[in-house]
């Protein structure tokens, strides 16, 4: 039986519920003591993606809770497990005092963790960009954006063609890619884990540059010199609502946007960079691939200068 269907609980899985009522869509990490417990769906879905054991704790509703647990201690490796399947976590910590607590100890939702917008040196490849994107479409055209939540790199352009976006896309690829509810070129990155759909009111000019201007503190964005590429403005401005959604804090070292403009650069498309394996192997993994070969020589050749 699903969450949504439980009439009646105890006063601490009512809290739980309305925790993860406000985030249907990932998991709930939710602090007891010196674990985060999951429930219900979520102890299913978990104790299949990290191995871990699915129990029971008492019922509610005159139902069983199944549930499932990982140590406080440990959780920054389970976390990274998840965001490498492309799943996303909210961290439910205890805010409130338990010896003044009537009910249940106040708990909140401090941060949610994405695959895309990981910060935590512990959950992060030293060798390739962690980014997270945005694609939008309009009249068979794009707009794609990109940001580095860690350095703050935050990049736009605008695909004219749906083999220039799938080519920006391997180029890029992003552990995390938003996109309208509406959007019908969803085989441009069918297979890819961490794709998230959004509201498609997220994608509108107006919202997008009113959210764009309140980040980098401007009037308007004439002085980034990308008011005209309205198609990847209208992607950055959900990207950049998403990350301070997600965050839940402020962002200060984000503090420009930049056309990112290839018109002197050789273009490849995606057939081709998978063939020659520049990051990705024709098996999906990394081992043996250009970036792997320089990774492992270049730091030799520049002992040997």
């Amino acid at each position: 039986m699903s969450v949504k269907s439980k009439p009646k609980h105890t006063p601490m899985m009512q809290q739980y519920l309305r925790l993860k009522a406000e985030n249907p869509d990932i998991l709930l990490f939710y602090r007891m003591g010196d674990f985060y417990e999951l429930f219900y769906d979520d102890a299913k879905h978990a104790s299949q993606l990290l191995d871990i054991s699915l129990t029971k704790r008492g019922a509610s509703a005159g139902e069983p809770i199944p549930m499932a647990g990982v140590p406080f201690h440990a959780v920054e490796g389970y976390l990274a497990k998840l965001v490498q399947l492309g799943e996303s976590v909210a961290i439910c910590e205890q805010v409130g005092d338990p010896a003044t607590s009537k009910g249940p100890v106040e708990r909140k939702v401090v941060r949610i963790v994405t695959p895309g917008t990981v910060s935590d040196e512990a959950l992060l490849s030293e060798r390739i960009d962690n980014l997270i994107a945005a694609i939008y479409e309009h009249n068979g055209k794009f707009g794609y954006s990109t940001l580095d939540i860690t350095s703050g790199r935050f990049m736009l352009s605008e695909p004219e063609t749906e083999e220039a976006m799938l080519a920006e896309l391997q180029r890029t690829n992003p552990k995390e890619l938003l996109f309208p509810e509406d959007f019908e070129q969803v085989r441009l990155f069918e297979g890819r884990n961490g794709n998230r759909r959004r509201p498609s009111w997220e994608f509108e000019l107006a919202t997008a540059k009113q959210q764009l201007n309140q980040q980098f503190g401007t009037k308007d964005l004439i002085g980034f010199g990308v008011e005209q590429a309205e198609r990847g403005l209208c992607a950055a401005g959900c990207l950049i609502q998403y990350v301070k959604d997600t965050q839940r804090t402020a962002l200060p070292h984000i503090r420009s946007l930049t056309v990112d403009r290839q018109d002197h650069s050789v273009i490849l498309d995606a057939s081709t960079r998978r063939n020659l394996e520049l990051t990705q192997n024709l098996a999906g993994g990394t081992d043996n691939t250009l970036a792997e070969v320089l990774d492992t020589v270049l730091p030799l050749w520049v002992v040997e200068c």
